[in-house]
């Protein structure tokens, strides 16, 4: 038996190494890994429930929704219009109901940038205070404004923010967007710089840079017992030529029945302070209201400045919801829009706490320089451009939303879980639709479905995003589909995307 051992064995191996190549000809064998169907993937969206959107397919305003933001900043930087808000983080007690906004958590300030005022690229919450925060010694951050300015030939970037109601300080970038870093390690007003330990809030600060590159800071508020017509709460300095240091001693400015919230324009050559009226304007022989913007103005950014009227009253007049009135004005692409606050989500969403909204109206600036009145609404601005799908629009871009979280800060991704979707509006398909192409990734598996026109619509396409975790391109085919829609981006599973892209024909 020994002699026909070797040749057995031979003619074993050869089987064994011949028959994987034998299987892969046979195009019959079965499968190990199954891809799923287009029917079987549209099938996972069949008993899917979608989740609730708090704003309107027609209604641009608030902002957003994914998450509350207050004391709306503005910036406009390379044709976009950055909104920088306050970071509203809602607080329950143990048995998860809502409690009274106390604002003592509030850490981060949000960003999101739009070239068309309609869809909005969120860039996340930016940390700024405590252990995690680029001011790792600041407790809070309220109320933000932002600038711009070369200095040294470079593009520099600050973010202004108050820590709580004693003193404001700055962060500052390479972007508008950052990463921010704290060039100081400390706050820029405190109530150790002169004319400032008087002030009741030392807080809401206004920044503003004129045409010859000097930078203005106006920040401050409150109302002193018996002090209701004229508070004298508000300072304005000018800043050094690096934006982080103060030239001289702030100045008081002197604005009727103030509360807080400061704002400083220049328009043509006349400087415009904004503020928003204390709540005991009664009996006042100026027509101010209580907690209304008012504005004044002057040949010279720290004054001194004539009352010249109320141009928006308090949001509960618009809303049915009151509360503090937050507002800034800029101009961006020839027309000048005010950006302001209103309770809108929280009232969607049946509770209380004073939670606040970033919202957007367009701001009429009449002839002999005088400011309309502006009515707050739902309605907002109308879109400036129709959207571009054929660039790689990051993931967190979006109209309005329903059950979507973003993550992260600056390379945000959209975090969505199983019914989640984004509705995106006025998106051009000029070149057609030929395919779709994104970067996502899935624990356990899901699906991402595109339509126009509403969520239940006929798929343009559906693609799987596999199993296991991983980051991964995929391009899936798509119809063809023309013209401007209403473009909306729903989720089978729970699904993680950085970025999306229409290919066009």
């Amino acid at each position: 038996m020994k002699r026909f051992f070797k040749p057995m064995l031979l003619t074993a191996l050869a089987l064994c190494l011949l028959l994987p190549t034998a299987m892969a000809q046979d195009k019959t064998f079965p499968s190990l890994e199954t891809k799923p169907t287009q029917e079987e993937l549209t099938a996972m969206f069949t008993n899917v429930e979608y989740a609730r959107s708090y704003k309107l397919p027609k209604e641009n305003n608030p902002l957003y929704t994914q998450r509350f933001g207050a004391d709306p900043g503005m910036l406009v930087w390379d044709g976009r219009l950055y909104v920088y808000t306050t970071n509203d983080a809602v607080t329950t007690d143990a048995d998860g109901n809502v409690q009274e906004n106390t604002y003592s958590n509030i850490r981060t300030i949000n960003c999101i940038s739009s070239a068309d005022l309609t869809n909005w690229t969120d860039h996340g919450p930016i940390p700024v205070a405590g252990p995690e925060g680029a001011a790792t010694w600041a407790v809070n951050s309220w109320a933000p404004c932002a600038a711009h300015k070369v200095i040294d030939g470079k593009d520099k970037f600050f973010l202004y923010f108050c820590n709580g109601g004693n003193g404001v300080s700055v962060l500052s970038a390479d972007h508008p967007a950052g990463p921010w870093t704290d060039p100081l390690g400390h706050g820029l007003i405190t109530r150790a710089v002169p004319n400032c330990a008087n002030v009741l809030w030392l807080f809401d600060p206004a920044v503003f840079v004129d045409n010859d590159g000097t930078g203005y800071l106006f920040f401050g508020g409150g109302v002193p017992e018996g002090q209701q017509a004229n508070p004298g709460t508000i300072r304005c300095v000018q800043l050094g030529e690096d934006m982080i240091s103060l030239v001289g001693e702030p100045q008081t400015i002197q604005a009727p029945y103030v509360f807080e919230d400061s704002g400083i324009n220049r328009i043509g050559d006349t400087y415009y302070y904004t503020y928003c009226s204390n709540f005991t304007t009664q009996g006042n022989d100026m027509n101010i209201t209580n907690g209304a913007i008012q504005y004044m103005t002057a040949d010279h950014p720290m004054g001194p400045y004539t009352y010249q009227g109320e141009f928006f009253k308090n949001p509960e007049f618009f809303f049915g919801v009151g509360g503090n009135n937050h507002h800034s004005i800029i101009e961006f692409k020839g027309e000048y829009y005010l950006a302001y606050h209103a309770r809108t989500v929280e009232k969607v969403m049946g509770i209380g706490g004073n939670y606040r909204s970033p919202h957007l109206n367009k701001l009429n600036l009449n002839e002999d320089g005088s400011l309309g009145m502006v009515a707050g609404n739902m309605q907002g601005v109308k879109q400036l451009c129709p959207f571009d799908p054929y660039q790689q629009v990051p993931a967190a871009t979006m109209f309005r939303e329903g059950g979507i979280q973003v993550d992260g800060h600056t390379d945000t991704l959209v975090k969505a879980a199983s019914g989640s979707w984004m509705h995106l509006r006025g998106v051009d398909f000029a070149k057609g639709a030929n395919k779709f192409t994104f970067c996502a990734s899935s624990e356990n598996g899901g699906a991402v479905k595109l339509t126009v026109g509403n969520l239940t619509a006929q798929p343009l396409c559906v693609a799987e995003v596999p199993a296991g975790g991983q980051m991964t391109e995929i391009t899936v085919d798509m119809a063809n589909v023309t013209g401007e829609n209403e473009l909306y981006i729903a989720f089978a599973g729970d699904v993680t995307m950085k970025w999306w892209q229409v290919i066009g024909e």
